[in-house]
């Protein structure tokens, strides 16, 4: 079944080109010269109908990915589930993905190694393991997560493109599945996560039925790829609204199947350190990359006094929350951050010793967390002064695990052997 788009010219909407990447500009005329569809995609419309900053600005073209690469020297193919062009400009990548279809029943492929799923059993039926069929731009619209994701701009008219109602819903700023929302949760259990953050992070209503949805299938979190899981944890504690986020996880109960912990704890201790990181990222709102995951990660085990009995001093096991592994070195560096706090709050040190602290590699993110928690400005603009005067420290080259640079030999001076003085005669 064909569906009409609601196409919105561009007197009647927002958006302007020049609120757009100039580096995803390149890319979308690139392939419009060569006579590939080519469509700004996703969150970065949502945001900018919105009046907000992208993080990324993604496209979508009919563009395979081979043939991307043919037209960029500087792009990368990546990719196993979903194979993607990435094109390079400095450290900023612009991600390039072609227009998908939804997979028909029987299309499902697992990865090498892995047991296919019986299609007797809802995750047979249900759940995607592999996704590269290429399709058309509505194919796609309806093969994303929620309606106001699933926004085109078509760079050769100026024009939106809407194939699922996600105008509507962008305008009465609600999270709505595409489709059933039953099928689509199963499909990757992971959008339930993504659609309370979502909602969280634009101060948007999750709709009814969505929801419900939700509170149903809470258990089919537990199916996700544990390392996928964490670093959906970590988005939604550096996005700014993290408080609000994790509420609405835990009174789903979506926290439980996963990080049981964290469900068990959710209370005024985490929701005030929650709301600190908040502010922080608000106020810091261009510079994110301050919060480390060390950072980010003590920001719900230490207000729940949950970082030994995740990892005990000594433990060879991996630390882990709940089922969500983690990464031990920044369970160490947690540690260090935490144990560095007493000396930042203590200023009556020597000079020398303030400036031999400035110079450790944890330091940073000390003072960042410092920055967060201890609700001091003056010891704070202190510490960054010393910072300051101190220079920046030496490169930090090669770590140890716990994040100190290890210990660098002098370098003795060869003594210079004495001339034996030549003898004439």
């Amino acid at each position: 079944m064909t569906v009409t788009p609601r196409v919105i010219p561009r007197p009647e909407h927002s958006l302007s080109r020049r609120d757009i990447d100039p580096d995803a500009l390149k890319v979308l005329y690139r392939l419009r010269q060569a006579e590939h569809i080519a469509y700004l995609v996703g969150g970065s419309v949502r945001d900018l109908l919105l009046g907000r900053r992208p993080k990324d600005f993604d496209i979508g073209t009919s563009a395979h990915p081979a043939q991307v690469k043919k037209l960029f020297r500087n792009c990368w193919i990546i990719g196993r589930r979903f194979r993607l062009a990435h094109v390079k400009f400095g450290p900023k990548i612009i991600e390039v993905a072609t227009f998908r279809r939804q997979l028909a029943p029987g299309e499902e492929v697992v990865a090498e190694g892995v047991p296919a799923p019986d299609p007797s059993t809802a995750e047979g039926r249900h759940l995607i393991h592999h996704d590269n069929t290429f399709g058309t731009p509505e194919e796609d619209a309806f093969r994303r997560d929620f309606t106001i994701n699933a926004l085109f701009y078509d760079i050769a008219t100026f024009s939106i493109i809407d194939y699922v109602g996600g105008l509507h819903d962008l305008r009465d700023r609600i999270v709505r599945s595409i489709g059933d929302p039953d099928v689509r949760l199963r499909e990757d259990p992971v959008r339930m996560l993504r659609a309370i953050a979502l909602a969280a992070r634009l101060d948007f209503t999750i709709e009814p039925t969505l929801l419900a949805s939700i509170r149903t299938h809470r258990q089919e979190i537990a199916k996700a790829s544990p390392a996928r899981m964490i670093e959906e944890y970590y988005k939604i504690l550096r996005a700014g609204s993290a408080e609000h986020a994790f509420r609405a996880l835990a009174d789903v109960e979506l926290l439980e199947p996963t990080s049981p912990e964290l469900q068990k704890g959710a209370g005024p201790a985490l929701w005030q350190s929650l709301a600190r990181l908040d502010a922080y990222r608000r106020t810091f709102e261009s510079t994110p990359d301050t919060l480390t995951n060390a950072v980010l990660l003590g920001a719900v085990l230490a207000p729940l006094g949950l970082l030994d009995k995740i990892h005990p001093r000594g433990a060879e096991a991996a630390p882990k929350l709940g089922v969500l592994p983690l990464a031990r070195r920044d369970v160490e560096r947690l540690r260090q951050i935490i144990q560095m706090q007493r000396r930042l709050h203590d200023v009556t040190a020597s000079a020398r010793a303030q400036r031999g602290l400035v110079h450790r590699s944890i330091f940073r993110e000390a003072l960042t967390w410092f920055d967060i928690h201890a609700g001091n400005p003056d010891l704070s603009a202190h510490w960054k002064s010393v910072l300051d005067g101190a220079g920046q420290p030496e490169g930090t080259g090669e770590e140890s695990e716990g994040g100190e640079p290890p210990f660098k030999r002098r370098r003795r001076r060869r003594r210079r052997r004495r001339r034996r003085p030549v003898l004439l005669g």
